[in-house]
């Protein structure tokens, strides 16, 4: 009993410093964070508290990521199955959108997820991070990734390669962007994040859909 208490209670304090620093990564960027502004933010007297529950700084970016993972995943995997293989390009783009506003509205307003995810992947080291945490609980991207290519097979390879990175942008920025407005209580363009998310699917098919240039 002694043993489960003392894992409850580490449990915890892995939260509320999870909390903290997703909410002072998102605020500052994490590179500005130093892991004792975090212990002191979740209320740990302890400066050593972060390195002995995560270890590195990347070890606690990979946890903060990860822990959203899985309800991103869940939603992503709904949706694949419902649309089977459909060759309707909405559909997938539909499915690389909708998992993620649906799972930050699911956390309520303030949240700092979008803006976290913002900020780790403009660090090319740290973005690696981030997607190593989403791969690993992730196989629904490989899918996500056929399915849409299916779609598109008119398009040349390194073409496929750019506009999925645009996509990715797209989605990451545009979420951190109504994730800031929301939790400032700043009007945004979209009264829901549902109606945010059409508006976003609206753009991105658009953006597979655009002619490709010729060089030369």
């Amino acid at each position: 009993m002694v043993a489960v208490g003392r894992d409850q209670r580490a449990g915890a304090t892995r939260e509320v410093l999870l909390d903290a620093a997703e909410r002072l990564f998102a605020e500052q960027g994490v590179h500005a964070v130093a892991n004792r502004h975090i212990s002191q933010a979740a209320g740990q007297g302890n400066n050593a508290a972060v390195a002995y529950h995560f270890g590195t700084k990347a070890d606690l970016v990979r946890a903060v990521a990860s822990r959203h993972a899985e309800s991103i995943e869940r939603r992503r995997l709904l949706m694949l199955d419902s649309i089977g293989v459909s060759m309707d390009l909405r559909d997938w783009v539909a499915c690389a959108v909708r998992p993620v506003t649906e799972h930050v509205q699911s956390l309520g307003a303030p949240s700092w997820y979008g803006r976290f995810i913002a900020q780790a992947t403009v660090d090319p080291a740290l973005r690696a991070l981030v997607s190593e945490a989403f791969m690993a609980a992730s196989p629904s991207m490989g899918l996500l990734q056929e399915g849409l290519n299916r779609c598109v097979l008119d398009l040349p390879v390194v073409v496929r390669e750019e506009r999925g990175a645009m996509t990715r942008h797209l989605v990451t920025h545009m979420v951190a962007e109504r994730d800031r407005a929301l939790a400032g209580r700043v009007l945004t363009p979209r009264a829901s994040w549902r109606e945010a998310a059409d508006g976003l699917i609206d753009v991105i098919v658009a953006l597979w859909r655009a002619p490709v240039s010729v060089s030369g």
